[in-house]
């Protein structure tokens, strides 16, 4: 009997949540009643990503303290970190420079011809907390036990970094008796993530079913020329990730796309990287990256590496100016997109954080706040694609570092799709 795939489910659930949110947004007598039947829908997409929330941190911890520990001297340490953020560095310029060029090349504010809001209306968006001072201080953790409570990435980060550290500094069997009871926390909790991925195709569904019986289609016709600039970037950013892939993996980039289809999925259906996060390590692992490697780089990545949401930045941002038809020169788009490179480390763990950032750098270069409201009714879109190409591009950047540290078994990753193969036509 054909074992139906889990990729397989989740689409499934996509095209359910797409017709039951058309149906309910039809019947709706108005919107208010289509956004209490969307509450009914997001009853259940917050119990998944609550799910999905309870294991981030846990995992994140265990992994990255797993990985440093296990490494096999502090020089190595060091030496992947400086390569995963010079990495991440290059693709997050990629990323806004493409941003910068397609709003400039199409103008899609310039023909979007609606009605602007006024100067004084409130984003409700807070921004107060994006200055450097305040960054830089919210990266240290106060407590532990806090930062795994609120899920921050870049606090359990640092605390794992100095935890590793003094970890891998203890000899005899202190060290070996709690490295092994990490690395047992990691297997659980990878345990722990398979039971609760077994839900996401309902996440999916209730997730989708949601906006639509909200928004409906019409949104998407509005927009239409804004959405299409937007993706069309996003298909040339990952034409881009995609080919410098190829130059370090080869073919086998393919079958790294092919393993990410599911966490892609998953990113791009509930616009959450969070919900993608564990079934990207796993695939990572399906594809040959040592768990060292993955621990290490990925929950940088999470952080450092959000391609998808660096274009998105400039892109909206230039969009603004468009709209309200104040120009730029090129000086003070390359000035904003240098801010927006600093000002947005850390935003992962910040709800609605891409728009938080745009709103935060707008008053710097005398562009009016509420702008950010002719996006926001549509931003869910926007933040499918660009939560979707934050996959492909730690994906991509972890397995291309583990190349470098030749710790990438590509046998490994034409077994698992022999399996698979196997599995589908059994």
């Amino acid at each position: 009997m054909r074992k139906i795939k889990a990729t397989t489910w989740i689409m499934v659930g996509m095209v359910l949540g797409i017709v039951v949110g058309y149906i309910c947004h039809n019947l709706a007598p108005n919107e208010a009643a289509a956004k209490e039947i969307a509450a009914y829908f997001s009853i259940i997409t917050d119990v998944f990503l609550r799910l999905i929330k309870m294991i981030i941190a846990p995992l994140v911890f265990g992994t990255l303290v797993s990985g440093i520990a296990g490494m096999k001297d502090s020089s190595s340490v060091g030496r992947i970190g400086i390569r995963a953020l010079g990495w991440f560095v290059i693709a997050s310029l990629l990323s806004l420079a493409l941003g910068m060029l397609f709003v400039n090349v199409l103008q899609v504010g310039h023909a979007l011809n609606l009605p602007l809001p006024a100067l004084g209306a409130d984003t409700k968006l807070n921004t107060s907390g994006f200055n450097l001072k305040d960054f830089v201080s919210h990266v240290f953790p106060s407590s532990f036990v806090d930062a795994m409570a609120k899920n921050e990435i870049l606090q359990i980060l640092v605390f794992s970094l100095f935890f590793g550290f003094g970890l891998a500094s203890v000899k005899g069997e202190a060290g070996k008796a709690v490295t092994t009871a990490i690395d047992g926390l990691v297997h659980v909790m990878l345990k722990v993530t398979d039971y609760v991925m077994r839900f996401a195709p309902l996440g999916v569904f209730a997730a989708i079913a949601a906006v639509i019986t909200v928004q409906g289609f019409g949104v998407l016709t509005t927009y239409a020329k804004f959405l299409g600039g937007f993706y069309a970037g996003l298909a040339t950013l990952w034409a881009l990730l995609i080919g410098i892939g190829y130059i370090f993996l080869r073919g086998s980039i393919f079958t790294l796309l092919r393993l990410l289809k599911e966490p892609i999925m998953l990113a791009f259906s509930t616009a959450s990287s969070e919900a993608a996060y564990p079934k990207t390590m796993e695939q990572l692992e399906a594809f040959g990256v040592n768990n060292k490697i993955t621990g290490f780089v990925l929950p940088l990545g999470y952080s450092f590496n959000l391609d998808g949401s660096m274009m998105y930045q400039a892109f909206a941002a230039l969009f603004v100016a468009q709209a309200y038809n104040i120009e730029m020169s090129f000086a003070q788009q390359l000035t904003m997109l240098l801010v927006l490179m600093i000002s947005s480390k850390g935003m992962a763990g910040v709800p609605r954080g891409s728009l938080v950032v745009v709103a935060a750098i707008l008053p710097m270069f005398h562009l009016p706040e509420a702008g950010i409201l002719l996006i926001i009714g549509i931003d869910q879109f926007l933040d499918m694609g660009r939560t979707a190409t934050n996959v492909v591009g730690n994906g991509i950047a972890t397995s291309v570092i583990a190349k470098w540290e030749g710790e990438l078994d590509q046998d490994v990753a034409r077994q698992t799709l022999e399996n698979n193969a196997l599995g589908s036509n059994a």
